[in-house]
Order: structure tokens, then C-alpha cells, then sequence
């Protein structure tokens, strides 16, 4: 498997300073700051990375998972909510809640949701945040 990167670049100091976020195949860049963080700024901010990289890495393992069961969805939604909290450790991710809707034809809302807590307990970044940041799910049918 290929080795993924992305960069950052910061000038000047915390709270003044401004950077630059891009993935290495340049489908990603963003600038961020103090503001976009940790206020209402504009730009970009890692949770929010962080976020979309889980419901992207969710949407697949469920849209995989539904196909796999013989229930192949037309489309799969995810939004991922990161809470970066100040704890006594320091700011931390703390939490991640994930919504979905799946529009998928044919399946019955149990099988669904069973499904959907497969994806969330494996995808791979879940796996990764699981161990330091508890993960909620609300999965719905379109």
C-alpha cells in the first residue's frame, strides 16, 4: 500500500501566526490560523480534517460493508462533528460524532444499522481515534 502525506506549513506565533494545510497530491490545501481553530475564523483547522478524513474513511467501510451484505447503496452521507476540548492533558479530541444517511435501496432498518456499527467500529480511522476519542453514530435511511 502507498504511503499517504500531507503537509503544513506556520509563520509567526500561535495566536497571530497563519499556515498553510495541503495533502500531497494537491486535491486539499487550506490556510488556517489561530482563529479558524479555536474561534469562528475563517479558513481551515486539523479537527476539521481530522473530520473529514473519518467520514470519508466511514462512508466507504459502510458503503462496502451495505454492498458486501447484497445491499449495494445508491448514495452514502457522513458528517463528522470533532470536539477539541481543554482538558487537564491539554486541548484534546475528545469526541467525534458521526451522521449518516444511506439511501439504500431494499434494506430493512436493523440489517442497517448493524451494518452501519460494523463500518464504525472498523474503518481505519476509526481504529486510529477509537482508542483516545469516543465515537457516536446516528445512522438513517434516506
Amino acid at each position: 500500500m502507498p504511503i499517504r502525506t500531507a503537509s503544513a506549513r506556520w509563520s509567526g506565533n500561535l495566536t497571530e501566526g497563519t499556515g498553510t494545510i495541503k495533502t500531497g497530491k494537491g486535491g486539499l490545501s487550506g490556510n488556517y490560523s489561530f482563529a479558524s481553530r479555536f474561534e469562528e475564523g475563517q479558513g481551515t483547522n486539523p479537527e476539521e480534517l481530522i473530520g473529514a478524513a473519518h467520514a470519508g474513511c466511514f462512508s466507504m467501510a459502510f458503503s462496502k460493508g451495505l454492498a458486501d451484505a447484497g445491499f449495494p447503496p445508491t448514495a452514502v452521507d457522513t458528517t463528522a462533528k470533532v470536539h477539541l476540548d481543554k482538558t487537564d492533558a491539554g486541548m484534546t479530541v475528545t469526541r467525534i460524532d458521526l451522521e449518516t444517511v444511506g439511501d439504500v435501496p431494499g434494506i430493512d432498518d436493523g440489517t442497517f444499522q448493524k451494518i452501519a456499527l460494523g463500518a464504525k467500529e472498523n474503518c481505519p480511522i476509526s481504529r486510529l481515534l477509537s482508542p483516545g476519542a469516543e465515537i457516536s453514530l446516528n445512522a438513517s435511511l434516506a
